[in-house]
């Protein structure tokens, strides 16, 4: 049976389910996480997602991202995504969302309410380190992955965005934007800046 996904409306209520393929064909807004994995010196793990993948395939991205499913919240889909995706674990935080709609390509499209997770992850033996560093990720939705500063990341992705995921470039931004160079990314922000109801921004693709 093919997964299905929770439609929302503009404020994130939920106003019924659909499957995955049906969402993105008709470009209904629903309900999405973005996972992003930092280590102790800002630096990110990103995946390529896998060249079998019905959308996006083999371009790069953030740690993992996905669908809470039905009865599911996003915390909880979050921490299932990263364990699916990258065989890893970690304590995550919620730090913001924003609604992004971006066209896809053969006649697909995304139309998410996306919800932004931090965490992360020390290398083995570190002081203060938390969460299982080496990924296992699942070849069915990853075909590479890498640590990379953010700041390369952000020069990178810049200037070759078509290398990237659609959500990729915004949620970075607006996670850089609470969690400046030097700062302590895999930590919460402060209380008053979790979330950005509603903020739409359209992208196009390439």
């Amino acid at each position: 049976m093919e997964e299905r996904v929770i439609l929302v409306d503009d404020q994130d209520r939920e106003v019924g389910t659909d499957t995955k393929l049906a969402v993105h064909t008709a470009g209904k807004l629903h309900r999405a996480i973005s996972v992003f994995v930092f280590d102790g010196e800002d630096n990110l793990l990103l995946q390529r997602r896998a060249e079998t993948k019905y959308h996006s395939a083999g371009l790069w991205s953030n740690t993992c991202c996905g669908h809470p499913r039905p009865g599911e919240n996003t915390h909880q889909a979050a921490h299932r995504r990263l364990r699916e995706e990258m065989g890893v674990e970690c304590p995550l935080h919620h730090v913001l969302s924003f609604v992004y709609q971006s066209d896809l390509g053969n006649g697909l499209s995304e139309h998410e309410y996306d919800h932004v997770f931090v965490g992360r992850i020390e290398a083995e033996g570190s002081e203060g380190g938390t969460g299982k560093r080496t990924p296992v990720p699942n070849p069915d939705e990853v075909a590479e992955w890498c640590w990379l500063p953010v700041e390369l990341v952000v020069k990178e992705s810049a200037a070759h965005p078509e290398r990237y995921t659609a959500w990729f470039g915004i949620a970075l931004g607006k996670l850089l934007a609470l969690h400046p160079f030097g700062a302590t990314v895999g930590s919460p922000p402060p209380t008053h800046a979790r979330r950005e109801g509603g903020g739409r921004v359209n992208q196009s693709d390439g």
